[in-house]
């Protein structure tokens, strides 16, 4: 059952990633699929595609770099570095993924630009002024 809901996830994204478009990742998610950010905040399976696919035309030529693909149950988890071309900046992203009936049923996304890494390993600690 984990190499299905692997194979469910890395079919999704590297669709996602050939096409150019949601219409893959559209037919891999739930009916109710739900989106949570770090913020609280969820979005519904609609609006989490619309932003999905506002955002690939400036991350088109976006690098990403899969370094854990783990899956435990009915829960996938992504750990990934993601930089754009030319210097720009870089990102490590941790995404979990529910898988219910062969499709993706929640997402959670964590993001943490590389370069403030180091800030947060002391997040407890005062900030300076």
């Amino acid at each position: 059952m984990t190499t299905d809901n692997k194979s469910v996830v890395q079919r999704a994204l590297a669709e996602l990633i050939e096409t150019g478009g949601v219409d893959a990742l559209e037919r891999s998610l739930s009916d109710d699929f739900v989106h949570h950010r770090p913020d609280s905040t969820s979005s519904t399976r609609a609006e989490w595609l619309a932003a999905v696919q506002a955002a690939l035309t400036p991350l088109a030529d976006m690098r990403v770099d899969v370094h854990h693909l783990l899956a435990d149950g009915d829960h996938v988890v992504m750990h990934s570095r993601r930089r754009l071309p030319d210097g720009g900046p870089e990102i490590a992203v941790v995404d979990i993924w529910r898988i219910d009936e062969g499709l993706i049923a929640e997402g959670w996304e964590i993001i943490e630009p590389v370069a403030r890494a180091a800030a947060n390993l002391m997040w407890w600690e005062p900030a300076e002024h």
